[in-house]
């Protein structure tokens, strides 16, 4: 028995109740909405019921499952009408049973409530003027006081620039962009998009909502922990403007499909927190030949960048021909970020966005922009594309993933690579080290910048062993200089945290 369902056909309360009917329920509440004859004194001839249906059924099931594990109820179910109904059919019904009264009152209400304030549903009435109008499931038949027609989404305050008009709306409205990562920048380039009526926004995400995410994350709740991301933006979105279409894919962007992905959109915007995918957007849009705006966040600074497959334009790999390895820059769970930081940087995002699309002066082209939000500093970096990259920008090789380093990672105890020889060199931050220091003797910091910048001698004969907090850093720095013919370097695996004795 499905926990929330829609119905196209007539709802028969008394066949949906019987299967709750259980010996261990002392209480059973049940709740149904029906179609009334008037709303705000207008006559009511019919309603029609129109959802997001995958993400509607998605979101319903864990609406009821979560009322009934909140309440102690035993058993619940909810169907909503969808299509044409007359007035006194049910639009919606609910039915709980559970030990007690009480806790099947309390659950059915919630589910009701929450069915109505959260669900990508609408409908539309029909009145006996021969008018009609669209309600938001928010203001649905069910309510004791009914609401007039919500208004369509306005646009007009956008179309008064000369340069948009109704003309420029209309192409917003044809275009299509895909979204990787909703995060930080995600949510604020998701929120610019469907705002401005991109007709068609992907969004690509493996993730699940966290509660470290909310403080810079608007598009989630407390509420929304442990879901998958994509699934809950796309609800916000749809609610936000029913007139878009929403995409959401909940996977990992890959070298396998994120050409073929790509390729479905006008415009790729990068959002995500590490190097390997903005090298591997970069790639994929180069080959896909889609324009792609790439941005990044560093505590309190940010940089933008747009890339264009065309032959004047550069790419990533142009300033960086080698993938920048995860790991030497801390990304927002390892260096902290101040939520208005990403949430500017994905405005930008959404602003080139919109004049790649409308053909607004002032793109970003050939050019890295740099941000600094503790002093309102803006440089303009010019990135013009490499004479060596000239051929290949728009065929370049996809990245295969990289397998592990060959006897990289060290899985001992700090005491113990101690005893087995190994010099302990610990690359955290002085802070970091001042806050938690090393639990041996002997060992030397050198702080992460200073060991890029060639600080530490590494001596023929002698093994190095680099620690870090986590494991990411050191991974990082190992690689780099293996990748330079270091093969006397070592990371220990998760940090210091596993380090410890």
């Amino acid at each position: 028995m499905k926990r929330f369902e829609f119905a196209h056909a007539a709802i028969e309360p008394g066949a949906l109740a019987a299967p709750l009917a259980t010996g261990a329920a002392g209480g059973f509440a049940a709740f149904e909405g029906r179609v009334r004859n008037h709303n705000e004194g207008q006559a009511v001839t019919g309603l029609e019921y129109e959802a997001f249906e995958e993400l509607a059924l998605a979101q319903g099931e864990r609406i009821v499952l979560d009322a009934l594990q909140r309440h102690g109820a035993l058993h619940a179910r909810c169907v909503h009408r969808l299509g044409s109904l007359a007035v006194g059919d049910v639009a919606v019904w609910v039915g709980v049973a559970a030990a007690h009264r009480g806790a099947a009152f309390a659950a059915c209400r919630e589910i009701i409530d929450e069915i109505k304030h959260r669900l990508p549903i609408w409908k539309k009435e029909h009145y006996a003027s021969g008018a009609s109008g669209w309600v938001n499931c928010e203001r649905c038949a069910t309510h004791a006081v009914a609401a007039p027609a919500a208004p369509q989404f306005d646009y007009s305050r956008q179309t008064a620039l000369p340069e948009i008009g109704a003309s420029g709306q209309q192409r917003l409205a044809q275009a299509s962009v895909v979204v990787i990562g909703a995060g930080g920048l995600g949510c604020a380039v998701l929120a610019g998009l469907a705002g401005a009526g991109i007709g068609t926004i992907g969004i690509v995400d493996h993730d699940v909502v966290d509660a470290s995410n909310l403080h810079r994350q608007p598009l989630f709740t407390m509420a929304d922990v442990g879901r998958p991301k994509v699934e809950v933006a796309a609800a916000r979105l749809a609610a936000y403007n029913p007139s878009i279409r929403l995409l959401p894919r909940a996977l990992r962007l890959d070298s396998g499909n994120a050409i073929d992905l790509i390729r479905e959109f006008d415009v790729v915007v990068d959002c995500s927190d590490n190097f390997a995918t903005k090298f591997l957007v970069n790639d994929a849009a180069m080959q896909a030949a889609r324009p792609a705006v790439l941005a990044s966040v560093y505590q309190y600074e940010g940089q933008l960048q747009v890339v264009r497959p065309d032959t004047a334009g550069s790419c990533l790999r142009c300033q960086w021909p080698d993938a920048t390895r995860d790991g030497l820059v801390g990304n927002c769970r390892q260096s902290g970020v101040l939520g208005p930081v990403p949430a500017i940087l994905g405005g930008l995002q959404a602003m080139e966005v919109l004049k790649l699309l409308l053909d607004l002066p002032g793109q970003l082209r050939n050019e890295l922009l740099l941000i600094d939000l503790l002093d309102h500093g803006q440089r303009r970096l010019q990135a013009p594309r490499d004479p060596l990259c000239a051929g290949n920008c728009r065929h370049v090789a996809m990245p295969r993933h990289p397998g592990a380093a060959q006897d990289l990672d060290v899985e001992l105890s700090l005491a113990a690579a101690a005893r087995e020889g190994f010099r302990i060199i610990d690359i955290r931050e002085p802070y970091e080290c001042a806050a938690a220091p090393l639990p041996l003797a002997g060992q030397q910091a050198l702080p992460m910048g200073r060991l890029l910048d060639g600080d530490l001698q590494l001596k023929p004969g002698l093994r190095y062993l680099l620690v870090c907090a986590h494991g990411v850093r050191s991974r990082a720095v190992a690689e780099l200089l293996r990748s330079q013919g270091r093969d006397n370097v070592w990371s220990l695996r998760g940090g210091l945290a596993a380090g410890r004795d």
